[in-house]
């Protein structure tokens, strides 16, 4: 005899009700507080729930801020940038809309790259190694753009494929966007524009 397995709609979306609670609290706790100084009883509290479900819902604070991370590191706009990058036959428009979507990405998810990440970054090495995996798949996408601005035969001579890479990890990295924007309080279409011109200059033969 075949044993099915009972699944409830109900009960899933009650499920997913109470991750998002707990997300959600945690989000504010972090922001507030700094992530060193919030306890799971302080999330569990503020969600409204029992400290045991925190653990069965979502996990330890490090698997909570990994959750809390994962979309701004799997954000769709990264793969609708690289597409329109990979279809454009002008290096300057490749400039341009990888400029925009870095924008896109960081001024969306703002909170947690400057408010927590940047200004007080927590020590965990589990959530370290999701942010260095975080940085590994950044430089892979912007060798995908030198790969482009390689393919148009656009990059000046004095720059190699290695060093379009490094130049656009200088001007387009999330450090770019962290000085102009968090610490020098630029508006994001000012930073936008300022550094999407002086990537076209850094790489480009004809900017």
């Amino acid at each position: 005899m075949t044993i099915r397995k009972y699944h409830s709609p109900l009960r899933a979306q009650s499920a997913t009700a109470t991750r998002e609670a707990i997300l959600d609290s945690a989000h504010a706790l972090f922001l507030t507080q700094g992530y060193p100084g919030v306890t799971i009883g302080q999330i569990a509290e503020t969600a409204n729930v029992a400290v045991p479900t925190v653990y069965s819902s979502v996990g330890n604070k490090p698997k909570i801020l990994t959750a809390l991370l994962e979309p701004a590191l799997t954000d769709p706009a990264i793969a609708d940038c690289l597409a329109a990058v990979e279809a454009s036959y002008d290096p300057r428009t490749v400039i341009e809309l990888t400029a925009e979507g870095t924008r896109v990405t960081h001024e969306r998810h703002w909170d947690l790259v400057y408010g927590l990440l940047y200004r007080n970054p927590p020590g965990e090495p589990a959530v370290k190694a999701v942010l260095d995996k975080g940085a590994d798949d950044y430089v892979h996408a912007l060798t995908r753009v030198a790969d482009r601005l390689m393919t148009l035969e656009s990059l000046a001579a004095d720059v190699s494929h290695a060093e379009s890479v490094d130049l656009l990890w200088f001007h387009l990295g999330p450090h770019a966007w962290i000085t102009l924007v968090g610490e020098r309080g630029w508006p994001f279409d000012r930073a936008q524009t300022w550094i999407a011109h002086s990537t076209r200059r850094a790489l480009l033969q004809d900017w």
